[in-house]
C-alpha cells in the first residue's frame, strides 16, 4: 500500500484531541496530517450551542467524518472493578437515560449522514445461564434497532470480554448492522487474549478498527497502561497481517487516550503506519 492509500484510511478520534470547540478540533485534526476524524457525538447532544455546526466546520475543512461515539452515564474508569459495575448499558439506574441519550444520539448520527457509531457495551456475561446475560441481550438488542431504524450501524468496542464471549454474544443478538470496533490495545489494556487472534475471531463482525497500543499489567485484576503506537504490546505486523487475513479495507482510527501531546502523538503513530503497514501490504 503507498502512503497516498494509507491516507485515504486514516481517521483521529476527536475526543483524543481534547478541543474546546469545532474550530479548536478542526484546527488539532489539521495539525495531525490527517484527514478525517471518528467524532464523539455527546458534545453534540449536551452542547448544542458550542457544538452544533460541527459538519459545517469540518466541511469547511474538507474534513470527513467516518464515524460517531457516544458514551454511557455514570461510568467511572478510575478502576477495573469500578467500570464493570458501571459501564455501558448493565446498570440498571441508568438505563433509561442512556436509552434516551443514545436515541438522541442516534439521530444526530443520521443528520450527520454517518453510517457507523460506536461504543462500549459493558461487560458481556460470559454464563449464559446468567440473568445478566438475557438482560444485556435485550438492551443491547434495542440499541441496534435504535441504529437500525436510522440505517446506521453500531460497532462494540473490544476488550472488556474476551473475543469468544463477545462472539458468542453476537451470534445470539442476531443483529446484522451490530458489529465490532476492534481495538488491539483494549485487549492488552483488560489483559483479555491476543489482539491477532482475537481478530481472527471477530473478524465476521469487523466495522472498524481503532490504532492504539499498550503495555499488560503486571498486577491481575488491574489496567495495563495505554502508550504511544509502536512502544507497547500490540504485536503490529502479525496484526496488520491478520488484518490482511480477515479482508479488512475500511477505516484505521488513530486514538490516544493518554499523555500530555495528544497531538504529536497522533502524528506518531501515523508515521508508524506510513513505515510498518505500507511495508507489510
Amino acid at each position: 500500500m503507498s502512503k497516498s492509500t494509507l491516507a485515504e484510511r486514516l481517521a483521529v478520534c476527536s475526543w483524543s484531541l481534547q478541543p474546546t470547540d469545532p474550530q479548536d478540533l478542526a484546527s488539532k485534526i489539521k495539525s495531525t496530517n490527517v484527514l478525517a476524524a471518528q467524532l464523539a457525538l455527546d458534545p453534540l447532544r449536551e452542547s448544542p450551542a458550542i457544538w452544533g455546526q460541527t459538519g459545517k466546520v469540518f466541511q469547511a475543512h474538507d474534513i470527513a467524518i467516518v464515524s460517531g461515539m457516544f458514551g454511557c452515564v455514570g461510568e467511572d474508569y478510575s478502576t477495573m472493578d469500578k467500570i464493570r459495575l458501571t459501564g455501558g448499558l448493565a446498570p440498571d439506574a441508568t438505563w433509561e437515560q442512556n436509552r434516551k441519550n443514545i436515541a438522541a444520539a442516534a439521530e444526530i448520527a443520521a443528520a450527520l449522514g454517518l453510517r457507523l457509531v460506536t461504543f462500549h457495551a459493558g461487560f458481556l456475561p460470559h454464563d449464559e445461564s446468567s440473568p445478566d446475560f438475557n438482560k444485556m441481550l435485550n438492551r443491547l438488542a434495542t440499541v441496534g434497532d435504535l441504529f437500525e431504524e436510522k440505517d446506521v450501524v453500531l460497532g462494540l468496542e473490544t476488550g472488556q470480554e474476551t473475543a469468544d464471549a463477545l462472539a458468542t454474544f453476537l451470534e445470539k443478538l442476531e443483529r446484522p448492522n451490530v458489529g465490532v470496533n476492534f481495538d488491539p490495545a483494549n485487549m492488552v489494556l483488560y489483559d483479555n487474549g491476543d489482539p491477532a487472534a482475537a481478530l481472527r475471531t471477530l473478524g465476521p463482525w469487523l466495522r472498524q478498527v481503532h490504532i492504539k497500543d499498550a503495555v499488560r499489567t503486571k498486577t491481575p485484576g488491574t489496567w495495563g497502561e495505554e502508550v504511544p503506537v509502536g512502544t507497547g504490546d500490540v504485536r503490529w505486523k502479525e496484526f496488520f497481517a491478520t488484518l490482511q487475513e480477515v479482508g479488512y479495507q475500511g477505516p484505521l482510527v488513530i486514538e490516544r487516550e493518554a499523555g500530555t501531546q495528544r497531538v504529536a502523538d497522533v502524528r506518531t503513530a501515523r508515521s508508524f503506519l506510513e513505515k510498518e503497514f505500507c511495508q507489510n501490504e
